[in-house]
Order: C-alpha cells, then structure tokens, then sequence
C-alpha cells in the first residue's frame, strides 16, 4: 500500500482518501459485523488430521488488495499463457509425448507418478479441453516482479471465498464502490457455466444439464460446492444420485433419471469410479470412466491433470511454456531445485536452514520445511526425510514476498499475501476472472497463507483504468 518512502502507491491513493476520512471506530465495528455476516452464511472450512477437527471460520481481512488495470493486463498476458501451455502439455502427455522424445522432460517424472492415468492414453477429451477451472498462484517479489508459485489443475478451490469476500465488502462498504471503480467478480458462476456448457460432449443438447459431484457435507469444501451448484443453476450431486443408466450416466430426480452432460466433479480420481480405480470408494459412479471414455459425458477437471499440480512437474514450465508456445514464459517460476538430482540434493542438505522444501505432490502448506522459522531439532527431522526419499522433495528460496496491510488492534500492519487468479478454459477461449483470490499469512513475520495454518483472505479489486 505504501513505498520504502512513506507515500501511498497508485492503486491505494483513492483508497488511502477514503480511509483518512473515516472515524477510528469504523474498521473495528466492520470486522465484527463481517463476522457475524460470514458465521450466517456458514463460510467454513474443516481442518483435517486434528482430533479436535471442527468447522472453522475463515479470517476476513477488511482491507482490499488493489492491483491496477495495467498489472492486470500483463498478468493476464502471462496466465492466459501457462493455461493454454497446460492444457497443450495434458494432451501431448496422454498422447504422442513429444516433450519427452524431445529430451526437454524426463519420462521418470511422469511414470513414477500416482496422478498420471494409464486410462486416459489415447483419449481426448470432448472439445479438447483438460483444464477447465485452474488457479494459479501468484507470489509477487517486487513492484514488477510476480512469479508463480504453484498451478492448481486438479481440483482448484476458494472460488466462493472470492465471491463471498466481494459481496461483504460491497455490503459493509458500498459508498467506497462508487468512489472507487473495481472490475466486479460476480458473475463468475455464470461464466463458469457457460464454459462449461461449452465443453459439453457432441450430441449433448444445446441447453446441457451440469451437475457438481460432491463427496459430500463431511468434505472440507463442501460449502463451496454447494454455492457454486446454487449460483450456476446446476444440480448438486453426490455418487449415490447418480447411475449409468442406458450408456449414459444420469442423476436421480422426483420423476426419474435425467442425463447429465457435464460434471464439475469436486472428488479426487482414485474415488471417481471404483471400477477403474479405488474399488473401496462410496462417492464415486460405477463406469462413468467407460461412458467418459465413449464421449457422452464431459468430466472436469479431466481425469488425470492432477499430473501439472505435481511440483516436480512445475520445475519445468518453463520449458513446457517454451515447448508448446514457442514462446518464453511471461511469468517466470519461483527458483527449484529438484532433490532428485544428486548436485541440486547436495546443496539443499547444505543449506536447509535458509530454503522452503516441499513434498512433491504435498498440498494446504502440509508436509513442508520453512528453514529460517525451522528449529535445528525440526531440520534435523527433515534432513531424514529428504536423505530416504530426495525424489519426493523440492527446494525453494525463501522469498520476500510484498505485504498488504491488514487491520489489527493496533491499527494497519503489513503482511505477506499470495494471490490465486481463477482461469476458464473451453474451447471458446480462455476466460480470466480480474482478481482472484487473496491469502494472507496472519500472523506476523509467516510465510505460510493456506487458511489450514492460519491463515485468512482479503478481497482482491482490479481498478478498471
């Protein structure tokens, strides 16, 4: 919000102006009210693997953070890039594998890997589509430095935090939306839907039905399911409602079953249909796999992008976007070293004390090293692990993420954010919603912004200049 000088940047000036002439009290009794506001609406997440696991509610910070229209434009640029680059990989990946007999990937990464599906080899999905929603985090390390942190190809959520935020803000707030133009988020459920609809398979209506596969009210993301079906006009689902009934798969209604052409499917693929995959699993449909496979349905995310949400695999997007774009990438990655080569090991074990480590396929801040907030007797630990299994680990410089401001007892006080743009894809384009999601790190000096290690969010506004 502020320079090194003191003076307020471009984007926050209106902002900053506004604040100055609110009386001390305001943010305070806002805070409360907001709380209040999402405890009704029941914005909650669980946390697993704690015996005291209960439903939480996500911190709100009242304080927005404000990128201007031009960031945007270039940040797009670089997004639009890696999606459709993504989605080129997911294809040639199940397909020919060029970028593997181009030398520019090794074949391990892929072949030793729980996401990538023998089951999808030779097929394409219906419109060519792999990755339908993708979050991609944003780190941004200097006033035109942003660098990606991580794609989320699999199953990307916090979409409803994103809209719900917005509609707090516009509530507690609304003489600050018409004094300052923000790029508005709300119709986000009716472009997802749209794109959707889009990918449907070749005989589907031209109205085709959408429904959201939920494992159910015990997932951690289960509101958002709920939200997003509700705000879409699509059914929501669970395994049990649906059957493969006449090549089809269709969902149970009052009068019978009805196909679904499209499914927004919010469970993992071991689960997705126990034919094929996990036999043990409740929440998927016995041979949705096979109808999918025969293209009468549209699956989505498809199964097996779980591969480009792989860290491993993200240490080489540069080369991917390069490869299938020919192009450089416009948004560069964080700097990774692959403890699965002996050189880069090496030095990681030297220097743990000052580098992030991350489980390869590990997600939620879960199953990571920050080596400066690390004790000795925890680097210790890690040490063991990364010396058993390197080719479950990267490495990462800590970086000097920017701070936003949030509110505190004290007043406003910086801390590190990260941002999760959500992306569409169809064969009608690529669809960028302006903003995002934006996680804080709460607590002063963190790093971490995944709302399982305390962290919160905040609105995301892009100005419309």
């Amino acid at each position: 919000m502020h320079a090194p000088d003191g003076s307020v940047r471009g984007p926050y000036a209106e902002y900053q102006a506004w604040l100055d002439e609110q009386e001390a009290g305001l943010m305070r009794r806002k805070t409360s009210e907001a709380e209040g506001f999402f405890r009704k609406t029941g914005i909650t997440f669980n946390v697993y693997g704690e015996e005291d696991a209960e439903e939480r509610l996500i911190p709100f910070d009242m304080v927005p953070r404000i990128i201007s229209g031009g960031e945007w434009r270039r940040l797009s640029r670089g997004i639009e890039q890696r999606v459709r680059a993504l989605n080129a990989f997911m294809h040639d990946l199940y397909h020919r594998q060029e970028i593997i007999r181009s030398g520019r990937l090794p074949e391990r990464l892929f072949r030793n890997n729980a996401a990538w599906l023998p089951q999808m080899v030779g097929f394409t999905p219906p419109g060519g589509v792999y990755t339908h929603i993708t979050g991609i985090d944003l780190v941004r390390t200097g006033p035109d430095e942003f660098l990606v942190l991580e794609d989320n190809a699999r199953t990307p959520s916090g979409v409803s935090y994103m809209l719900e935020n917005r509609e707090t803000m516009m509530a507690m707030f609304p003489e600050l939306f018409s004094r300052v133009k923000v790029c508005p988020v709300s119709d986000y459920p009716r472009r997802l839907a749209k794109s959707l609809a889009a990918c449907a398979p070749e005989g589907a209506p031209d109205k085709p039905t959408i429904a959201v596969l939920t494992p159910g009210i015990f997932n951690s993301a289960y509101y958002e399911h709920a939200f997003l079906a509700d705000q879409m006009g699509a059914e929501l689902v669970e395994g049990s409602d649906l059957r493969v009934v006449d090549g089809k798969v269709q969902m149970r209604t009052t009068i019978g079953f009805k196909p679904v052409d499209v499914l927004y499917r919010r469970v993992d693929d071991d689960f997705l249909d126990p034919l094929t995959f996990n036999p043990d699993s409740m929440l998927g449909v016995p041979g949705i796999m096979d109808v999918y496979r025969a293209g009468r349905i549209t699956i989505a995310n498809a199964p097996g992008t779980g591969v480009a949400d792989d860290k491993a695999i993200y240490s080489f997007m540069p080369e991917i976007v390069e490869f299938y774009t020919g192009e450089k990438a416009l948004l560069p990655n964080v700097q990774t070293w692959r403890c699965a080569d002996p050189d880069s090991l090496k030095y990681v074990l030297s220097n743990l004390e000052e580098l992030v480590v991350k489980e390869v396929h590990g997600s939620g801040g879960y199953g990571m090293l920050i080596g400066p907030t690390s004790s000795k007797k925890e680097i210790q630990e890690f040490r063991a692990k990364l010396e058993a299994d390197p080719e479950n680990y990267i490495a990462q410089p800590t970086l000097s993420l920017s701070t936003c401001p949030i509110f505190t007892k004290k007043g406003l006080a910086p801390r590190h954010v990260d941002l999760r743009p959500f992306v569409l894809c169809s064969p009608d384009g690529v669809d960028i919603t302006p903003g995002g999601l934006t996680r804080v790190a709460l607590k002063k000096g963190s790093l971490v912004v995944n709302s399982s290690q305390g962290g919160g969010t905040k609105d995301s506004w892009v100005l419309e200049d």
